[in-house]
Formats: C-alpha cells, structure tokens, sequence
C-alpha cells in the first residue's frame, strides 16, 4: 500500500477518544460548508492534524471567517456554525 507523504501527522486523538484522520477532513473541493464540516476543519486546526494556514489556503477561506467559526465553536459548541441558527448565536 502506497501512503502519500504529508507534513504533519496523519491522525490525532481527539478528547473523546476518536481518532481523527487526514480522511475525516472535508475534501479540498467544497463548496457547499455544512455545519459538521465546518466543525471538521476547526477540529483539524485545533488539534494538530493541519495547520491553520493550510486549512485557510486549502479551502479559500478568509482569517476572519475561519476565527469567527473557532470562536463560534469555543463558545457554543457546533450549533452556531449552522447557517439558520446563526441569528440565534450572534452577538448584538
């Protein structure tokens, strides 16, 4: 079996116990940023599994954007990150 090389570790346990995977990571093609995606790549960030460069230039997300979903995350957990709750969860 050939393994592509990569910077970087290929899986991370999490907390909980999972391991996360290079795998569990949305592919570089998307389009269409669901909630648990989202959650997916901050969780990728967050524990080491990708830098937060190559998460932002992977994806063609902003600084600003990707830190608005860290600290979405960090503050309520996954629900925020849903397009129709974000009323909900924004700050006045």
């Amino acid at each position: 079996m050939f393994l592509k090389k990569v910077v970087g570790p290929r899986a991370v346990t999490l907390p909980d116990g999972t391991v996360m995977t290079r795998a569990d990571l949305p592919p570089v093609t998307t389009r269409r940023w669901v909630a648990s995606r989202k959650a997916a790549v901050v969780r990728g960030v967050l524990y080491g599994l990708i830098t937060q460069e190559d998460a932002l230039k992977t994806y063609a997300l902003s600084e600003e954007e990707f830190l608005g979903w860290v600290s979405a995350v960090a503050e309520h957990g996954e629900q925020p990150l849903k397009a129709t709750a974000l009323k909900k969860f924004r700050q006045p």
